[in-house]
C-alpha cells in the first residue's frame, strides 16, 4: 500500500491517533495529539484538524482507516475504497460498533479497535471485501406509494 487515510471525523479519539503507525494523511479531530509532519521518520505524513472535505483525500488512499462514524463509513465505502474501522471500545452504548459488525457481516469493510489495530493491519486480506452498492431511493419510494394507495 502506499496511501493510508486515518480520520476520526469530528470526535476525539486519541486511542486511535496513537495506534496508527503508518499514516500518510491524519485527519485528528478534536483530539488533543496533533502529530508532527516529522515524528514518522520513514513515511510523509499530513495532520489536521478539519477540512471542509476529505473526499479528495479518500479518493487518493489505497486504504482508509475510520472511526464508525455513519458518515465515514459512507462516504469511504461509497467511493469503493478499501475500509478498516476502528471501533472506539470506551463509548457508552456503543452504536458505531454495531454499524461496524453489520457492514463487515455484510462484507463491506473489516474492523477492529485501538488494542487490535496493528495485529489487524498485519492479518487483514481485503480481497475478501465487496462493493458497498447504493441504494434505490425511487424503489422503497414506490414501495412507499403502493403502501399507502398513493399513485
Amino acid at each position: 500500500m502506499k496511501r493510508v487515510f486515518v480520520t476520526v471525523g469530528t470526535t476525539s479519539f486519541d486511542d486511535l491517533i496513537e495506534r496508527v503507525t503508518s499514516p500518510e494523511a491524519v485527519q485528528v479531530g478534536q483530539g488533543s495529539i496533533l502529530p508532527d509532519s516529522d515524528s514518522c521518520q520513514e513515511l510523509t505524513l499530513e495532520a489536521f484538524r478539519f477540512k471542509d472535505s476529505i473526499a479528495e483525500n479518500i479518493k487518493c488512499a489505497d486504504l482508509v482507516i475510520s472511526h464508525a462514524g455513519a458518515g465515514s463509513c459512507l462516504e469511504t465505502l461509497g467511493a469503493d475504497k478499501p475500509l478498516l474501522v476502528v471501533v472506539n471500545d470506551k463509548l457508552m452504548d456503543n452504536h458505531q460498533l454495531e454499524l461496524a459488525r453489520q457492514l463487515h457481516q455484510d462484507s463491506h469493510l473489516l474492523y477492529c479497535t485501538p488494542s487490535t489495530l496493528t495485529e489487524t493491519l498485519k492479518t487483514m486480506d481485503l480481497a475478501v471485501l465487496s462493493p458497498f452498492l447504493p441504494g434505490h431511493p425511487k424503489h422503497f419510494a414506490n414501495f412507499l406509494d403502493r403502501a399507502l394507495g398513493v399513485q
